[in-house]
Parts: structure tokens; C-alpha cells; sequence
């Protein structure tokens, strides 16, 4: 005779919802704060999803493959043949599958405390008090797990008027410090913020993305780089540059003298021992992407990531225009630095306009919803590669050698301008102690 509890669960059920882990990438990550392996009434799958488990929180991906060698080293027997049956089950409504072996499982936990109190309520062999003490641990145990993601107002204005008090007593919230004391005196870059960084091809946004992460890092910070353009060689390249003050060029090409061999060589001990991370895979896949980030996460703990740059990369979504492209993959950025709990810097291209270079919002290519999704907005503009000036405030300044950071939206910090030093030989972007003044008076629309 079967226990009742086997009518409280559904093996096909079971085989979707694994089936369409272990085929579809990251599938996982969309089901595992509602699965636990007692979620699986079945044996086998329970082992399977132990696999799963185990082989995720090694920063790995389970499928058809990998799960194998995973159940032999748990010592469970096995036909290969199960495997590709599980495999063969998938579902498109994963999280709603999840959600009714969660809810199976909840059933089957209050069916056997029902038993666990009829069995005691009709006998005096255990101290009713212990009874009602074990009852009361049973459930809590059960719905649990439904109290750790619901907060009260009360619960969140504990951390506002913490944050009040903070301000009262000059005390910064401490986020990521980018090397710019505009940005750091604001509390640098925050975990779960999406932070864009636009601009005109050539001004330097890469190059400003490698002077935040050298900071970043040199500060303790774990740092993951995406690039669809360079390899990481190309980019420590970059990093040796701005560290070691050796033009690019040179680096790339020339024989170093002496004193640039020492500098170079201070700056490979040095940069050796920092928390950068390249994912070298030629792929500007969302999927791909995001699956790596996860994967920094777990294994580097990273406290933030760069990506290089929005429009190149790819979503798997069928009819789905450029536009609507660049925004999902926008709205997934942001969502995934709000579940890891991380900031992510994504660069993005400007369109170009002639007629008036200085960069604006509006010109973000391919989606205003780049903007939405975004809590910060930076956009870079250096009029010296137009031959053009600064517009106010900044129309005394100096162009040659010089940056206009323009964070133009600012959730919680505001919006505000300022001037950074840019050397184009060693593609460094820096703090300037003071902001250099043309010599002669500006003169709108003229070269310098």
C-alpha cells in the first residue's frame, strides 16, 4: 500500500523542471531559492538535483554531460539512459513547475506533522509540552523559508534613518572606489546599481572603464571585464600603460629603455596580485555572459563587473529589434547586479552628431530604455578631438589634455559635471589638482 504522501507529489513534474535545467543554460538561477532537494519526491531525482546543486556552486554548468561524473561521485548507480530520459522532459513555465513542487513539498512535510501529532495526541508516551514545541519547529520550518524574502516598512526604515544618522555624523556609504573624487565622495560605485558609461567612438570609454578597475582593484576590489573587442592581454596591456606611465605604443612595439624596464617591471608585480578576471570566450551572447558573471561571483566573489559594450551584444529572443535588444540585455544587467549584489559598468556608444558633439541621453544608440534601466548615467566628451571647446561652466578650460565626465542621471547621488586629466599615449584617465584655464579668452565655436 502506498503512503499518502505519494499522492502529494508529480514525477512528471519532477522530469520537466529538471529536464529543463540541464538543457537550457541558467535555468538553475531561476528556480533555486524555490528548490530544495526534498522538493523531489523521487530518489533519483533528488540525486540529480543534488548533482545540479553541487556542480553549480562550483561556478560550473550542469547538463546531459556533466551530470554524470557527478552522480558517480556521489556513489549513485545509475543507466545513462535515465539521464537523457530527464533530458527529454522540459517545460517553458519552469518557474510555475517549480512553484508546485514547492507547494507539494510544503503538502507532504504538513501531512506527515498531522501524523506526528495524531500518532501523539493518541498516546501519552512523549510530555505534551515537547509535542507542541516540536509542532510549532515543524511548521515554522516549513513556511520558513517564505519569511526570508519579505521585509516590513518598519524593517527598511531601520536602514533609512540609519543612512540619516550616517549623514548627520559625516559617514559615506562605502561602495567600490573609482579613483575619481566626485564619484567617491558620493559613496562610489554601489552593489546592485547598473552604472552606463557613453560616449562618441574614440573619446575613451574603455580607457575610463580600465582607470575605475585599476582603482577598483588596487583598493581590494574583485573586478570582472568583459570585452568584445579586446583580449585580456590587449587590456592588461592597457593597464600596465596607465600603471606604469609607458605609452601604449611602446609597450606594443618598442624596445624599453632602462628606466622604462624598472617602471615595467614594478608594474608587473604589482598588477599580478590584483582581482581582475577576463573571460577570453569569443561570444557576445546575453546568456553567456550572465552565466560568467554568476560564475565570478561564486568563485572570485566579485564586487562588481564591466562590460564592453551594450550594443554588441547578443540576445537569443526571436523578432526582437536592435532597439528591444539592447534594452533587455540592459534590464537583465540590472537585474542580475540586484540579485548578486554587485554594480556592473556597461559601456555603450553615443550617436555621433556633427553638428554639436557634446554628448547628451537622447543620443544613447539603439534604446532610450538604456537610460531607464540605468541608476547612473556617465557620458564623456573631449572636445579636443573635435577641435572644439568646453560649454559652460567649462568654457574656460583648456581642452587639450582634458575630460568632461557628465553624470547626467544620478539615482541617489544626483546629477553634476567635472573635469579629468586624459593622457592619450597612456590612455589614462585622471584626477587633475587643478583644472587648466585657456590663456586667452573663450571664444564660442572657435579652435584652440
Amino acid at each position: 500500500m502506498k503512503n499518502a504522501s505519494y499522492y502529494l507529489s508529480d514525477k512528471k513534474c519532477e522530469k520537466c523542471v529538471l529536464g529543463t535545467i540541464l538543457i537550457e543554460r541558467d535555468a538553475i538561477h531561476q528556480v533555486r531559492d524555490l528548490l530544495s532537494p526534498e522538493s523531489f519526491f523521487d530518489d533519483f531525482h533528488k540525486h540529480v538535483y543534488c548533482a545540479i546543486l553541487s556542480i553549480t556552486d562550483r561556478g560550473e554548468r550542469a547538463d546531459m554531460v556533466s551530470i554524470m561524473p557527478e552522480l558517480s561521485k556521489m556513489g549513485i548507480t545509475f543507466n545513462p539512459y535515465d539521464i537523457a530520459v530527464i533530458a527529454s522532459n522540459s517545460t517553458f513555465d519552469l518557474v510555475q513547475y517549480a512553484c508546485r513542487l514547492s507547494d507539494l513539498e510544503k503538502r507532504r512535510r504538513i501531512y506527515d506533522l498531522g501524523q506526528y501529532l495524531l500518532a501523539n495526541g493518541s498516546n501519552e508516551a512523549e510530555d505534551i509540552e515537547d509535542v507542541v514545541q516540536s509542532s510549532n519547529d515543524k511548521l515554522s520550518a516549513i513556511f520558513g523559508s517564505l519569511e526570508n524574502h519579505v521585509k516590513t516598512a518598519f524593517d527598511y526604515m531601520k536602514e533609512v534613518y540609519q543612512r540619516v544618522n550616517d549623514n548627520l555624523n559625516s559617514v559615506t556609504i562605502q561602495g567600490t572606489q573609482t579613483g575619481f573624487r566626485e564619484i567617491d565622495s558620493k559613496g562610489g560605485f554601489q552593489p546592485t546599481n547598473l552604472i552606463v558609461c557613453a560616449a562618441e567612438s574614440s573619446q575613451g570609454k574603455t580607457a575610463f572603464a580600465n582607470a575605475i578597475a585599476l582603482t577598483a582593484a588596487k583598493t581590494g576590489a574583485n573586478i570582472a571585464f568583459y570585452s568584445m573587442e579586446m583580449s585580456g592581454t590587449q587590456l592588461m596591456t592597457r593597464l600596465s600603460a596607465i600603471d606604469s606611465g609607458i605609452p601604449v605604443s611602446v609597450l606594443t612595439n618598442d624596445k624599453l629603455t632602462s628606466e622604462q624596464i624598472q617602471s615595467f617591471d614594478r608594474s608587473v608585480s604589482s598588477l599580478s596580485k590584483l582581482g581582475i578576471y577576463f573571460d577570453d570566450r569569443s561570444t557576445s551572447n546575453i546568456d553567456t555572459i550572465l552565466a560568467s558573471i554568476r560564475s565570478m561571483a561564486i568563485k572570485h566573489h566579485i564586487q562588481g563587473a564591466i562590460i564592453d559594450y551594450l550594443q554588441i551584444l547578443t540576445i537569443n529572443k526571436k523578432g526582437s529589434s536592435a532597439e528591444e535588444s539592447i534594452a533587455e540585455a540592459a534590464r537583465r544587467l540590472k537585474n542580475i547586479a540586484k540579485e548578486l549584489n554587485i554594480w556592473i559598468l556597461a559601456l555603450s556608444q553615443l550617436s555621433r552628431d556633427t553638428a554639436n558633439p557634446v554628448p547628451s541621453v537622447n543620443r544613447l544608440r539603439g534604446s532610450g530604455q538604456i537610460n531607464e534601466a540605468a541608476d547612473i548615467t556617465m557620458l564623456i566628451y573631449r572636445p579636443e578631438v573635435y577641435n572644439k571647446r568646453y560649454p559652460a561652466p567649462f568654457e574656460s578650460t583648456n581642452p587639450h589634455g582634458t575630460a568632461l565626465i557628465d553624470v547626467a542621471k544620478g539615482r541617489n547621488v544626483g546629477v553634476f559635471k567635472f573635469i579629468v586629466g586624459f593622457d592619450a599615449t597612456t590612455t589614462k584617465f585622471h584626477e587633475l589638482s587643478e583644472r587648466p584655464i585657456l590663456p586667452f579668452a573663450p571664444q564660442q565655436e572657435e579652435p584652440f
